[in-house]
């Protein structure tokens, strides 16, 4: 048999030799030797089941227990059993896990008659497309359990919250998701893309705000016609309250009493950062934002302050617009902010029988299939589309079983399935196993995963705390973190890098391309080590 002896594990920028352990570790990452190898991976996933915007839902099943020995069990502990057993049939279909594998049965009840059984899902967001589904099955493969006389199930969605374990504005604490609708050029319909996404969010169940980020020229207070159209601020708090309208709040410097703005690029940063973060928004599923035309100090400010979950970017037939569209992608991607669908906007139109496409075809296709962008959508030329814009009143509101109304709601169930697996990507994409001392890691995106001994991401530490910003001197040296360290908490921080925190009260920013680069700089010169032959 031959035996591989692996590099040891080092810095991420050349070290100094004398910093290098003394051991070789044993398992990828420079995990260390001790712990034993670890099994299969197993993939944890999560299912969306909505609760009713005035709170929780219940179902009751009920019917006659069959007869015989199969229809009776001996304790509530056996009871539970086979509920969990019954449940963990019903597969979430983007992540293919079971649910009770995910932890969403909560509450879970039997009578002490071993007759009745209640239970409630908590799952993480009210506008599942597939909700009723979900529902109606829990309901029917506990009912089918031969005991069971009675089911109820209710169904609720757990607080609005976002992945991030940074210190986030207090206004933003409680969103869970902020979707940025983007085009980067004007003239294509990004903010009745906006409105109409976010109307359609909030007719699935979803809690929803809108955010125009366009400080020079306001949209959101001609496509909506609140009767309140001024904003005020709380003279308690100082926090901004948010306008209502058809059950959105929304904010817009167009409601602030100034119409639309003069003034230089530091300070609509400014405007625009007051405007997003001191605004009571409350508990929100979604945030739209309406950013606008361009790729410059207002992008940056909103991608900076907010984290962003994911962005929808919108465009039209011509070339000219998917020159402009293609910097707003690669904006996004080195901002690590995935974008999730594009929308192809005034793409055709249907008289005499016959479809016409008056701009051509295929700057859509080719922003999807040049990026990877997943999902692309088509929306038509229709006045109505364009004339709700005017009068204040959405499309999807106004005509709600119309065609347009039909592709919104495909890209609203697109919207709330990306940033599912996203959020279920972040906050399980690095996680410590006491049980072998590794951190685990599997950046989003990437099937593979890699463990790192916690000694070494530790020791590789770049911040300013760890290494001289101007001479590139380490300031922490090998020794100086034990090898037997642990780490106390790992929190997600958006969607590129996890907040680390150690017993010594330090807390590291581990961006995930770092870890990238750390697992490949402890495997090259393993990889590199000539085999040594062993009997």
């Amino acid at each position: 048999m031959q035996t591989f002896h692996a590099a040891p594990a080092s810095f991420l920028a050349p070290p100094a030799p004398h910093l290098l352990p003394p051991v070789a570790p044993a398992l990828r990452g420079a995990l260390s030797a001790k712990g034993p190898v670890p099994g299969a991976v197993t993939s944890r996933s999560r299912a969306c089941f909505p609760s009713s915007r005035s709170g929780s839902r219940h179902r009751r099943c009920s019917r006659a227990a069959s007869s015989g020995a199969a229809a009776t069990v001996t304790s509530a502990d056996d009871a539970k059993k086979d509920v969990l057993i019954a449940l963990s049939q019903i597969i979430d279909p983007d992540f293919g896990t079971d649910i009770v594998s995910c932890g969403f049965v909560k509450d879970l009840n039997i009578s002490e008659a071993l007759d009745e059984v209640s239970f409630r899902l908590e799952l993480t967001t009210p506008a599942c497309p597939i909700k009723d589904e979900f529902e109606q099955k829990a309901n029917e493969v506990v009912a089918a359990l031969p005991w069971v006389k009675k089911v109820d199930v209710t169904m609720s969605a757990q607080p609005a919250q976002p992945v991030y374990g940074g210190e986030l504005p207090e206004g933003l604490q409680k969103i869970s998701n902020i979707i940025a609708v983007s085009s980067c050029k004007g003239g294509v319909g990004k903010s009745t893309v906006a409105v109409n996404l976010a109307y359609t969010l909030a007719g699935m169940g979803a809690r929803v705000g809108i955010f125009d980020a366009d400080i020079f020229g306001p949209s959101l207070p001609t496509m909506v016609s609140p009767e309140n159209r001024l904003l005020v601020m709380n003279p308690e708090s100082r926090a901004i309250l948010p306008i209502e309208y058809l059950g959105v709040k929304m904010v817009s410097f167009g409601f602030a009493g100034q119409g639309r703005a003069i003034m230089r690029g530091p300070m609509v940063s400014g405007v625009i950062n007051q405007l997003l973060t001191t605004t009571d928004w409350g508990e929100l599923d979604y945030l739209v934002i309406d950013m606008p035309p361009g790729t410059g100090d207002i992008h940056l400010t909103l991608c900076q302050v907010a984290p962003l979950t994911a962005a929808v970017i919108v465009t039209t037939p011509q070339k000219l617009a998917f020159i402009d569209v293609a910097k707003g992608v690669r904006m996004f991607s080195k901002l690590k902010v995935p974008c999730v669908a594009v929308v192809e906007n005034m793409c055709y139109f249907d008289a005499d029988g016959k479809r016409y496409y008056p701009f051509g075809q295929g700057s859509g296709t080719q922003v999807v299939q040049q990026f990877g962008i997943p999902h692309l959508f088509d929306l038509p030329i229709r006045p109505t589309l364009s004339a709700s814009g005017d009068t204040g009143i959405p499309e999807v509101v106004a005509d709600p079983q119309g065609d347009v109304a039909k592709t919104f709601q495909n890209l609203g169930v697109c919207v709330v399935q990306q940033c599912a697996k996203i959020r279920q990507q972040v906050s399980t994409a690095v996680s410590y196993d006491r049980s072998i001392r590794a951190i685990r890691v599997k950046v989003p995106d990437s099937d593979e995963e890699f463990l790192l001994h916690p000694a070494t991401v530790r020791r590789n530490d770049r911040s300013a705390q760890s290494v001289d910003e101007w001479t590139g001197e380490q300031k922490i040296q090998y020794d100086d973190v034990p090898d037997d360290i642990e780490p106390e908490e790992i929190r997600p921080m958006g969607n590129y890098a996890v907040s680390i925190t150690w017993p010594d009260g330090f807390s590291q920013i581990a961006p995930y391309d770092q870890l990238e680069m750390l697992e490949r700089l402890v495997d090259a010169p393993r990889a590199a080590a000539p085999a040594v032959a062993s009997s």
